[in-house]
């Protein structure tokens, strides 16, 4: 039986939220008005009870008829974690052993589009590079998180193209925000799967497609930080609430470390998989002229 698949899409111009089927969609918002997104259904810890719920209704829309949007609209929090598979840390040729605490930054909602939707590479720069992660949703609300209890706090799985634009992350004397943030540079999606035990995360393969070619394959049983390091350092400093996401970190063989760097052109199609969760799909198109 494959897992429960919660996302957030559009339909005649209106945002709803719903189960994927193999046929269709199961409009939830309709049925569940008491909850406006599955940010509410997280923070009101229902998004199990929704997933199994589904199986009693006829789907609404086919698949074709939605748009998919990023599955937490507004979420208080987007860190994403750097550095955190072995052979990424040895891409940096600095001699360094791997860092004792996750490197993180933060982005903007506006920065992702959802499964689907093209990438925009902006005018400002050709270096439009991707990065394939796991993500992980917040459901209960915490701070100070012992690693021990770190894993009670995740709602639910999704996938991420963290896209950046290389030369901007560089733009400055010390920070990545410029180059993790360019509007609809990255995706998030498709979906939600519903968290059930650390089996379901322990060793999920992951890989990232360009036009078909494999560029990047790793598994998260060799993360340098573990799901539970990552949840329990983020909230030593921040209060995690139901909706916030963690994007986990991205294994080697991103288009930067090519010899000549291979960067993301308008046509390409990106596809972010792992196992259990599915694969987040994107295109790439160049940023409309004003």
């Amino acid at each position: 039986m494959s897992p429960a698949r919660l996302a957030t899409f559009t339909v005649g111009g209106k945002a709803r939220y719903g189960a994927i089927t193999g046929n269709g969609v199961v409009d939830l918002s309709a049925r569940y008005s008491q909850w406006p997104t599955l940010r509410e259904v997280i923070e009101a810890g229902a998004l199990r009870r929704l997933a199994e719920e589904a199986d009693a209704f006829a789907e609404d829309f086919p698949l074709d008829a939605i748009g998919y949007d990023i599955p937490i609209p507004s979420p208080e929090k987007i860190i994403c974690v750097g550095v955190n598979y072995p052979d990424r840390n040895e891409e940096y040729k600095d001699g360094q052993a791997a860092p004792s605490n996750p490197s993180l930054f933060v982005r903007f909602p506006r920065s992702f589009v959802g499964h689907g939707a093209p990438l925009v590479r902006p005018p400002d720069s050709p270096q439009l590079d991707y990065e394939g992660e796991v993500v992980i949703v917040i459901g209960k609300a915490g701070r100070r998180i012992t690693e021990a209890d770190a894993l009670g706090q995740i709602a639910a799985l999704s996938l991420c193209n963290e896209g950046t634009i290389r030369d901007w992350v560089r733009h400055a004397k010390f920070n990545v925000t410029q180059g993790k943030n360019f509007d609809r540079s990255g995706s998030i999606g498709p979906w939600l799967v519903p968290f059930t035990d650390e089996a379901q995360i322990a060793d999920i393969a992951l890989t990232t497609r360009v036009n078909g070619e494999l560029r990047q394959q790793d598994r998260t049983s060799r993360m340098i930080f573990s799901f539970r390091k990552i949840i329990a350092y983020i909230s030593t400093f921040t209060t995690l609430v139901p909706g916030d996401i963690i994007v986990t970190g991205t294994p080697t063989g991103a288009g930067a470390r090519f010899e000549p760097p291979i960067w993301l052109k308008p046509g390409d199609v990106i596809e972010v998989e792992a196992e259990g969760i599915g694969v987040l799909k994107n295109g790439v198109v160049d940023e409309a002229a004003p």
